[in-house]
């Protein structure tokens, strides 16, 4: 739902402006606060050191990398990819206005896909969390001096991750579009993966919810798959330009059930129905109108 909200004015209020230039960056620090991995000689954030450089050799695989959760030490696959796919929504729409951060926009995105490319490598196979929760959440310590378990969970062709599968697919569908002039031959890389995860999600359908306590209550599915796999398609179909994906956007809305509480206006990690609408309205109005009309 949008609000309109009016701003205070310095004049009836005597406060000063918003001063939304420096939100932005603030902002953006923010992802800085948060990475994982082997810090990068561009980070501005320099009380931050080297953190989890281990991540991933439990389960034979490199899953160095990626964003932290919430100021905590675990890192949930779920959360993560959609932050991807929302900033790298807003980066295609609005890189115009971003400025002089523009650049570190870039970088927050990419040190998430190289993340995702990461947990990705494997055919048919997604790492979605690296981490323990409960241990995590009872020990509070800088990612520096983390000494909690760091087990590795993942879906696969036996244990499904859909939803996953579909907002994983999202991420890098949209940021091969930010990527595609500065970066072609790493913009095909995200799209082709971006195809195949998708793929993987689609055939094998189920919920990661059946990874049990490791990621409920925290980062459960609450409201099915279906919305994610509309989502991933209708990113993979605004990345290629094409509507190969239009016959899975129907399918999986479809599928979906609106709740009568509205939740088909919602719109955040585990809800993605009101942005699908708006996506898919954004790309062909037409289509939009002829697929909620069925």
């Amino acid at each position: 739902m949008l609000v309109a909200v009016r701003m205070p004015s310095a004049t009836a209020g005597g406060w000063p402006p918003p001063n939304y230039a420096d939100a932005l960056t603030k902002c953006l620090l923010f992802y800085e606060g948060q990475r994982s991995g082997k810090l990068p000689p561009t980070q501005r954030l320099t009380w931050r050191k080297d953190s989890a450089l281990t991540d991933g050799q439990e389960a034979g695989v490199d899953l160095v990398g990626g964003y932290y959760d919430a100021g905590d030490n675990v890192k949930f696959g779920f959360p993560m990819a959609f932050t991807g796919t929302l900033l790298a929504w807003s980066i295609i729409e609005f890189s115009a206005e971003l400025g002089p951060e523009l650049v570190h926009a870039h970088e927050a995105l990419r040190w998430l896909t190289d993340y995702l490319l990461k947990a990705t490598a494997q055919p048919n196979r997604i790492f979605v969390q690296v981490g323990d929760p409960y241990s995590d959440h009872n020990c509070w310590e800088r990612p520096d001096d983390m000494d909690t378990p760091r087990p590795v969970y993942q879906v696969n062709q036996t244990h499904p991750g859909s939803e996953v599968a579909g907002e994983t697919a999202a991420a890098l569908a949209a940021a091969s579009i930010v990527f595609r002039s500065s970066d072609p031959a790493y913009a095909a890389t995200l799209l082709s993966r971006a195809q195949a995860v998708y793929d993987f999600g689609n055939t094998y359908q189920g919920s990661y919810n059946s990874l049990g306590n490791a990621v409920c209550p925290f980062y459960c599915d609450y409201n099915g798959y279906q919305d994610e796999l509309v989502w991933g398609a209708a990113w993979l179909n605004r990345a290629t330009s094409t509507t190969l994906y239009q016959s899975h956007i129907i399918h999986g809305i479809k599928q979906m059930k609106l709740e009568e509480n509205g939740s088909d206006l919602e719109f955040g990690w585990d809800a993605k129905n009101a942005g699908n609408y708006l996506l898919l309205f954004l790309q062909h109005k037409v289509f939009t109108i002829t697929v909620l009309e069925q």
